[in-house]
Protein backbone atom coordinates (compact mmCIF):
# COMPACT_ATOMS: atom_id res chain seq x y z
CA UNK A 1 0.00 0.00 0.00
CA UNK A 2 0.97 3.26 -0.18
CA UNK A 3 0.09 7.52 0.34
CA UNK A 4 -2.50 7.43 -1.95
CA UNK A 5 -4.38 4.10 -1.27
CA UNK A 6 -4.93 5.45 2.24
CA UNK A 7 -5.87 8.97 1.14
CA UNK A 8 -8.63 6.72 -1.05
CA UNK A 9 -9.62 4.17 1.55
CA UNK A 10 -10.03 6.81 4.83
CA UNK A 11 -11.78 8.99 2.03
CA UNK A 12 -13.91 6.77 1.78
CA UNK A 13 -15.20 6.41 5.12
CA UNK A 14 -18.67 8.10 6.39
CA UNK A 15 -18.34 11.85 6.36
CA UNK A 16 -14.43 11.31 6.55
CA UNK A 17 -12.32 14.54 5.20
CA UNK A 18 -8.68 15.73 4.59
CA UNK A 19 -7.12 18.85 6.03
CA UNK A 20 -4.05 19.56 7.74
CA UNK A 21 -1.95 19.04 10.76
CA UNK A 22 1.16 20.48 11.54
CA UNK A 23 1.44 21.10 8.10
CA UNK A 24 1.25 17.31 7.15
CA UNK A 25 -2.20 15.78 5.86
CA UNK A 26 -5.08 14.24 8.39
CA UNK A 27 -7.93 12.44 7.84
CA UNK A 28 -11.03 13.65 10.32
CA UNK A 29 -14.35 12.75 10.93
CA UNK A 30 -16.50 15.66 12.60
CA UNK A 31 -13.79 17.69 12.67
CA UNK A 32 -11.59 14.49 15.07
CA UNK A 33 -8.61 13.28 13.51
CA UNK A 34 -8.09 9.37 12.88
CA UNK A 35 -5.35 9.19 10.86
CA UNK A 36 -2.30 11.35 9.82
CA UNK A 37 -0.03 10.81 7.16
CA UNK A 38 3.57 12.32 8.11
CA UNK A 39 5.35 10.62 5.28
CA UNK A 40 5.00 9.00 2.15
CA UNK A 41 6.11 6.12 3.57
CA UNK A 42 4.05 6.00 6.82
CA UNK A 43 0.74 6.82 7.84
CA UNK A 44 -0.45 7.08 11.89
CA UNK A 45 -3.69 5.94 13.27
CA UNK A 46 -5.72 6.82 16.15
CA UNK A 47 -6.34 2.99 18.46
CA UNK A 48 -6.84 2.31 21.51
CA UNK A 49 -4.06 0.87 23.97
CA UNK A 50 -6.16 -2.29 23.29
CA UNK A 51 -6.40 -2.40 19.65
CA UNK A 52 -2.56 -1.06 19.61
CA UNK A 53 -1.47 -4.23 21.70
CA UNK A 54 -3.43 -6.22 19.37
CA UNK A 55 -2.17 -4.96 15.60
CA UNK A 56 1.45 -4.49 17.20
CA UNK A 57 1.53 -8.09 18.37
CA UNK A 58 -0.15 -10.06 14.99
CA UNK A 59 2.03 -7.68 12.57
CA UNK A 60 5.11 -6.21 13.94
CA UNK A 61 6.23 -5.73 10.53
CA UNK A 62 3.34 -2.79 9.81
CA UNK A 63 2.63 -1.62 13.19
CA UNK A 64 4.49 0.13 16.08
CA UNK A 65 3.71 2.51 19.07
CA UNK A 66 4.19 6.08 17.78
CA UNK A 67 7.28 7.32 20.26
CA UNK A 68 6.67 9.12 23.59
CA UNK A 69 3.01 9.89 25.11
CA UNK A 70 0.75 9.71 21.72
CA UNK A 71 2.39 6.58 21.54
CA UNK A 72 0.93 5.42 25.19
CA UNK A 73 -2.27 6.83 23.91
CA UNK A 74 -2.47 4.15 21.28
CA UNK A 75 -1.60 6.23 18.31
CA UNK A 76 -0.08 3.65 16.21
CA UNK A 77 2.17 4.35 12.96
CA UNK A 78 1.83 1.93 9.93
CA UNK A 79 4.20 1.46 7.73
CA UNK A 80 2.27 1.30 4.03
CA UNK A 81 4.66 -0.77 1.87
CA UNK A 82 4.17 -3.36 4.79
CA UNK A 83 0.79 -3.90 4.89
CA UNK A 84 -2.18 -5.43 2.74
CA UNK A 85 -5.64 -3.48 1.71
CA UNK A 86 -7.18 -5.55 4.31
CA UNK A 87 -4.99 -4.40 7.04
CA UNK A 88 -4.62 -1.10 6.36
CA UNK A 89 -8.72 -0.80 5.64
CA UNK A 90 -9.24 -2.78 9.33
CA UNK A 91 -6.78 -0.07 10.74
CA UNK A 92 -8.43 3.06 9.42
CA UNK A 93 -12.17 1.78 10.18
CA UNK A 94 -11.22 0.96 13.79
CA UNK A 95 -9.12 4.39 13.98
CA UNK A 96 -12.71 6.00 12.48
CA UNK A 97 -15.06 4.56 14.82
CA UNK A 98 -12.16 5.67 18.15
CA UNK A 99 -12.68 9.17 16.69
CA UNK A 100 -16.69 9.40 15.63
CA UNK A 101 -18.93 10.89 17.56
CA UNK A 102 -21.58 8.28 19.16
CA UNK A 103 -24.37 10.07 17.20
CA UNK A 104 -23.10 9.91 13.86
CA UNK A 105 -21.60 5.91 15.00
CA UNK A 106 -25.17 5.03 16.46
CA UNK A 107 -26.89 6.70 13.07
CA UNK A 108 -24.85 4.51 10.86
CA UNK A 109 -25.91 1.19 12.76
CA UNK A 110 -29.43 1.75 11.60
Amino acid sequence: MNAADLRNLALGLPEAEEKFHFGKADFRVKDRIFATLPSEETAVVKLTPEEQQMVVASEPAVFAPVKGGCGRKGWTQVRLSQADQATLESALQMAWRNAAPAGLKTRLER
